[in-house]
């Protein structure tokens, strides 16, 4: 996935419009994006959206944003919506591994009672938007085989600690939540799932999104959340390998398959090792994945 785009779960024309929107998945939303009084609204909507959806085939992953563990929500939520065979739960506020693990055993109630594939739902956990959360970041490992990803918020993140804004007067993250930018992707790393970035909240500053696409990806983020159906193309195409990154990380997966015995190879006059093999062989992933290898 190198896109994934949220929509509130109370509106049946947005979901239907977000599907031609080119994202990789669609994050429904049952949480902030649905006032309190319509979420029953919202619940019944999504679960006809997705059934709707799924008789179709092809399409978005879909995945669904349920109420936090604490909200007293999330199992209403989840009796409306898996029925629809989801292909994964994203868990606001998760505040560990121990959430994952929670969350993980009420979805398996759910798969069981609707005859569904055992561990067939993916787990998508925010992971920073509250501080617990943020000193949690290295406990997801081992939490689950539904964990797929981890992605971090600096909305909530900065409600919890009473800041004024996020960010810098030059629209950069101001420091406590580069730190929760950065912890994610370290505790992504260690739990061996996919980083996803957060969300950039300007949908009409295209530049401003693109650069922070490109800091992402540079970093080792896979993925972005969009917020808007016009930031879907820029989060796609940066994600994308280019065709001089598959080229490179192609040589260099064949000169080291060539010399398997080598621990270092020079290659265009550059020295590699083994590590330099590791970020070759994720390239070509990513590229086979956005079908462009």
């Amino acid at each position: 996935m190198r896109s994934l785009l949220f929509v509130p779960g109370d509106s049946r024309r947005k979901l239907d419009k977000a599907l031609a929107s080119g994202a990789d998945a669609l994050i429904v939303d049952l949480e902030d994006s649905v006032a309190l009084g319509a979420k029953a609204e919202a619940r019944a909507t999504t679960a006809a959206f997705l059934r709707d959806t799924a008789a179709g085939g092809a399409g978005p992953r879909l995945f669904v944003r349920v109420n936090g563990l604490t909200t007293g929500l999330t199992d209403d939520d989840l009796d409306a919506v898996m029925i629809g065979r989801p292909h994964g739960i994203v868990l606001p506020k998760a505040n560990g591994g121990v959430d994952v693990s929670h969350l993980a055993a009420k979805i398996a109630v759910r798969e069981a009672e609707f005859v569904l594939p055992d561990g067939a739902t993916r787990i998508l956990a925010i992971a920073t938007e509250t501080a617990k959360g943020v000193f949690a970041l290295g406990t997801y490992a081992g939490a689950s085989h539904r964990l797929v990803g981890l992605t971090w918020g600096g909305e909530d993140l900065s409600a919890d600690l009473g800041a004024e804004t996020n960010r810098n007067p030059d629209g950069t993250y101001a420091d406590p939540y580069r730190l929760a930018r950065s912890l994610t992707l370290l505790g992504a790393a260690a739990a061996e799932v996919e980083a996803i970035d957060s969300v950039f909240t300007n949908f009409r500053d295209e530049a401003g999104l693109a650069a922070e696409c490109e800091a992402a990806r540079r970093d080792g983020f896979t993925a972005k959340m969009a917020i808007h159906p016009a930031q879907v193309p820029v989060i796609n195409t940066i994600f994308t390998p280019s065709p001089e990154a598959v080229a490179r990380a192609r040589a260099i997966t064949v000169a080291f398959a060539e010399n398997p015995d080598a621990g270092v190879l020079s290659i265009d006059g550059e020295m590699l090792d083994r590590p330099h093999l590791t970020r070759a062989e994720r390239v070509l992933a990513r590229a086979r994945a956005a079908g462009v290898a």
